[in-house]
């Protein structure tokens, strides 16, 4: 959740640690904050709530001056969005500052211990305590009291720390919280996420859970819970700087779904080769699984539903997608040869993650899919069982070419597996590879139904509430379609089977009534047709996303069809994912809404 930012060095750190938090808005907006070691050596700190503009008219009107520092953007765990609830945090005497991204799982218990010594409270957050404990421990040597803090503190943080009687010293700890350290002449940075650092430097160090730094302008130490030595593993950053920026676009989401033929097209590259060696797993171990379960959050989770049909229909191998947060906590059963596959885009994303290390436990071979190198769910099942998304940084909160290049990717995966087991006959073979290589042209054509989509939004922006439906993949391209619409626009959407339609939806089909159909699926075509009349009879209007092949005879039973190219039916759903996507923003942009930080969500879910 939360954005960091750290610098030490010889320039001015105050335009270092704006620009940084910048980059990192999409991880936190509901207040931010900086603190920088003035030249007489006094913490100095400046925050507010809101957005990061509010923090740059105080800084514009109260500047600060040092060389080093720490910043600040907030998603609220703990405490209202406030001036007071902002980060850095201070101890009472300010010669401590900290940062905080994560939740203190003890922090009640700390703070009656606090309460013992003498030390009130001053904010509603579980961060403060831990720059009352660093003062309370500080001994003259703050390796030492990061070693103490760690064995005290309980749940995830990643913590950027000041200290007045240490003033050319950045501190920073991590547990559990991703945290990335740069060094580059005679500078000194830490954040949260590879964009706040690629002005600078493009080789970076993962901090491991329970390590400590110390960055000065001379380098960077680091140090285990034990405060014992350990080696600096930097990790090279291929991403350009352009990948997170916006490019003239006006939001980052148009600009990531403009960006996804290209993503899709790298992604298949480095997979879809003449042969499945680029598989983690030898033959007989894809001939051994019995089982695959996915474990996923939010978008992701919906990539997963979308690889269920894939993988079962290609490969013949029975799937469950499970929502990790419900994974972690029920006990689940784990099958011998079963594989579990972890969807995430950041690698970060906190249920996921236990859900991997539930399933070590318990006996799972565990792959990875995702976005970002070095992240913690990519250190826990290792580089070699990773499979990469390639989509470049994705700044939007709404994720829309991580959806895509997860679900390319798990396309890929069951295409593999299937030619392995003999389940795939070799022309549906030659068929499916020929769609997946054509997929850059193909997402482009599909890019030219944006102005048609814009208008639909502007005719519809007003509506309170937006019904989805589509059978087998095209259900799972609804209920992902669904997500995007009420992440930025606000409007309650629900994604329904379109069979189901008669157990209770069809209750809410009347006169002005809104419903986005998915139409790809040859075979199934009869029976959406049955489910789009019923929907139509009841006076309901009907937009459906289909292909060339489809559109003639669905066109005659709705309002308005979206046409997509023809191409494979597994691959159309991909295709069709982006009519929706656009959908989504441009019903926000009509709104109003802010599109690419909407209220109350962050990208990255590093908390439960």
């Amino acid at each position: 959740m939360c954005g960091i930012v750290g610098y030490v060095g010889h320039r001015q750190a105050l335009p270092v640690l704006m620009d940084g938090l910048s980059r990192l808005s999409y991880r936190g907006y509901d207040s931010a904050g900086i603190a920088v070691m003035d030249p007489q050596n006094r913490i100095q700190v400046r925050k507010s709530r809101g957005k990061l503009a509010e923090l740059e008219k105080i800084v514009a009107r109260d500047s600060v001056t040092g060389t080093i520092g720490i910043g600040h953007t907030r998603w609220a765990t703990h405490g209202e969005p406030s001036d007071r609830n902002a980060h850095p945090h201070t101890d009472a005497s300010g010669s401590i500052a900290v940062v905080h991204n994560g939740i203190i799982e003890n922090h009640e218990e700390l703070k009656m211990y606090l309460k013992k010594q003498g030390i009130n409270m001053s904010t509603q957050t579980d961060t403060e305590v831990i720059a009352h404990l660093i003062h309370l421990m500080y001994q003259g040597d703050m390796v030492e009291t990061l070693v103490e803090l760690i064995r005290v503190l309980e749940g995830s943080y990643a913590l950027g720390i000041l200290c007045e009687q240490e003033p050319e010293k950045l501190y920073c700890v991590r547990n559990e919280s991703p945290l990335i350290i740069g060094f580059c002449n005679g500078a000194g940075y830490i954040a949260s996420d590879i964009p706040a650092l690629l002005n600078h430097t493009r080789d970076v160090v993962f901090l491991q859970d329970r390590e400590i730094a110390i960055l000065t302008d001379n380098g960077i130490q680091i140090f285990d819970a034990h405060g014992q030595h350990v080696a600096q593993n930097f990790y090279h950053v291929n991403w350009e700087m352009s990948d997170a920026e916006k490019d003239g676009y006006r939001h980052f989401m148009l600009k990531e779904i403009h960006e996804q033929p290209e993503a899709l097209e790298r992604t298949i590259n480095r997979y879809c080769r003449e042969t499945n060696r680029w598989l983690p797993f030898t033959d007989e171990e894809v001939l051994s699984f019995r089982k695959l379960t996915i474990v996923a959050c939010g978008t992701a989770y919906h990539a997963g539903v979308y690889a269920k049909y894939v993988i079962e229909s290609l490969a013949g191998i029975p799937v469950e997608t499970e929502v990790a947060s419900e994974y972690r906590y029920r006990n689940p059963v784990v099958a011998d040869n079963e594989l579990v596959i972890a969807v995430s885009q950041s690698g970060e994303t906190a249920d996921t993650l236990a859900a991997v290390r539930l399933a070590k436990q318990k006996g799972a071979r565990v792959l990875a899919v995702c976005n970002v190198a070095g992240s913690s769910i990519v250190r826990e099942v290792g580089e070699k069982n990773t499979m990469y998304t390639h989509a470049g940084p994705e700044i939007a909160v709404a994720s829309t070419k991580a959806y895509l290049t997860q679900t390319v990717i798990l396309l890929l995966m069951a295409v593999s597996m299937a030619e392995i087991r003999k389940t795939i006959d070799p022309q549906r073979l030659l068929s499916l590879t020929q769609s997946l290589r054509e997929i850059k042209e193909l997402t482009e054509n599909v890019l030219r139904t944006e102005e048609l989509v814009q208008r639909l939004a502007n005719q519809f922006f007003m509506k309170k509430h937006v019904f989805f439906a589509g059978r087998g993949l095209d259900y799972a391209l609804s209920i992902e379609a669904a997500l995007k619409l009420k992440e930025v626009s606000y409007i309650f959407s629900e994604a329904y089977a379109a069979g189901e339609l008669k157990h209770g939806p069809l209750a809410m089909m009347q006169e002005g009534c809104l419903v986005m159909a998915s139409v790809t699926q040859p075979e199934l075509l009869e029976k959406s047709l049955s489910n789009l009349q019923e929907i139509t009879a009841r006076g309901a209007y009907v937009v459906a996303v289909t292909s060339n092949l489809l559109a003639d005879r669905v066109a005659v039973h709705v309002n308005q069809a979206i046409r997509i190219p023809d191409c494979d039916p597994l691959v159309a759903p991909l295709l069709a994912a982006i009519p929706m996507q656009l959908f989504a923003y441009y019903m926000a942009v009509e709104r109003g809404c802010d599109v690419d930080q909407p209220r109350n969500l962050a990208k990255s879910v590093t908390v439960e």
